[in-house]
């Protein structure tokens, strides 16, 4: 579990991944030489899984944007279905969840036609009996950061 101080460094880095240790310092009240003393130890201990850079989609061609609820055949474990999705590029996230679908999965495709492509295929996964999709009109918000707010 990590202390609201940790939380704030975590969330600095989350909000810009490049920010020097000084200029997290800055923002928590530590010197950066302490700053990176706790960066290394929240990696060591794996609260840190890594630094990344964001992207928008729309800048690599990912023009739409849906969700695909799918509904699983008896049985599907989540390893499975993780090992059926994971050959899709187009696929950002997924999740198992609760209510009457199994998962859940996060669509950037190009255009309308390149989103039904996945989308058919996903459905002739042999492990999907249905699915059932909603396309994003307008993101309204979107969070990157983690941890507590500043």
């Amino acid at each position: 579990m990590l202390n609201d101080l940790d939380e704030r460094i975590v969330h600095a880095l989350a909000e810009d991944a490049r920010r020097s240790y000084a200029d997290i310092g800055a923002i928590v009240g530590l010197s950066a030489p302490a700053v990176k003393r706790r960066v290394d130890r929240l990696r060591a201990e794996g609260a840190i899984t890594g630094f990344t850079v964001r992207v928008d989609p729309k800048a690599l061609g990912w023009a739409t944007e849906g969700f695909i609820e799918i509904y699983c055949s008896r049985n599907t474990s989540p390893e499975a279905i993780e090992r059926g999705l994971k050959r899709y590029p187009e696929i950002a996230s997924a999740s198992t969840v609760t209510g009457e679908a199994d998962a859940i999965v996060q669509v950037f495709a190009s255009d309308m036609r390149h989103f039904e492509r996945v989308l058919e295929r996903i459905a002739g996964e042999p492990f999907v009996e249905r699915t059932k999709s909603v396309l994003v009109l307008s993101p309204l918000l979107r969070r990157f950061s983690s941890g507590a707010p500043a």
